[in-house]
């Protein structure tokens, strides 16, 4: 099932969101417990944020990571050296691996892209062996996104017809306090736990900050591109007021808060 994500470029993808998913996770990887010699699955790799982190702990046996984009697959193909890593293109929600075959699923801001993020854990479920853990972080884009809500508020001052993306955008799946704990219940997990991530978001100018949006990455970026000239050059004067808040251009810091949980797979 394709993922609701809009992706211009791998580099892109990288200047928008990448870079933050750096930081995110190895605190996600710390919170899911991964330990020495396991199998671990990342479900929805994107360019390898998560992937390549893993394999900075020399003692995973197996590192096998999907991604729905075929962008997405080529860029962290090319870059992998590590022969413990497998990358492959899949579909979150029928993930081609037999029951039990990892250690540990993981997955670091998917879930909330795709449609049926229940059916998406319901397979890392399965996949992994009884007592195994299933882990995943989301963005709460709706309370924890100070830099990308001030992106979406400025503009729907500007344009009504962003209030219905406006929404969706802050209510997308797993977001609301609880339902990633719901979901991950609803599953069959055991010993579930939900808890918050937080980073900052560190940009040094204003263009730093916008231009990933302006080129067309993102659900923002895919509205900004098909706006016409005139509105395009009221968002783009508006955004950078609001960045700037009044004070000259320069480096701007945004907390950024993540949604994290985990379950065990039964045993019985």
């Amino acid at each position: 099932m394709p993922s609701s994500f809009n992706v211009e470029s791998a580099d892109g993808y990288e200047r928008l969101m990448g870079r933050w998913s750096k930081r995110l996770a190895p605190m996600l990887i710390d919170f899911a417990g991964v330990a020495d010699g396991e199998r671990v699955l990342d479900v929805g790799c994107g360019t390898g944020s998560l992937t390549f982190t893993l394999a900075e702990k020399p003692g995973l046996q197996e590192i096998t990571a999907i991604d729905y984009s075929p962008v997405f697959v080529e860029a962290a193909m090319r870059r992998n050296t590590d022969p413990r890593i497998t990358i492959r293109q899949a579909d979150a929600c029928a993930l081609p691996f037999e029951d039990n075959r990892f250690d540990r699923a993981m997955s670091l801001l998917v879930l909330h892209f795709v449609p049926e993020a229940g059916k998406a854990v319901s397979e890392m479920a399965r996949v992994v062996r009884p007592g195994g853990v299933v882990a995943a972080a989301v963005w709460d884009h709706y309370g924890g996104m100070s830099g990308m809500r001030m992106m979406w508020d400025t503009v729907v001052m500007l344009d009504e017809n962003a209030l219905p993306l406006r929404r969706k955008y802050c209510f997308q799946p797993m977001m609301r306090p609880g339902e990633m704990r719901e979901s991950f219940i609803a599953q069959g997990l055991a010993e579930v736990e939900e808890t918050s991530l937080v980073i900052r978001m560190d940009y040094l100018s204003f263009d730093d900050y916008w231009q990933p949006i302006a080129a067309g990455e993102g659900p923002l970026g895919k509205y900004v591109a098909g706006l016409e000239a005139g509105k395009r050059e009221a968002v783009d004067v508006a955004l950078r007021a609001a960045y700037e808040a009044g004070e000259p251009d320069g480096p701007r810091s945004f907390a950024s808060v993540a949604w994290a949980c985990r379950g065990r797979v039964a045993t019985d």
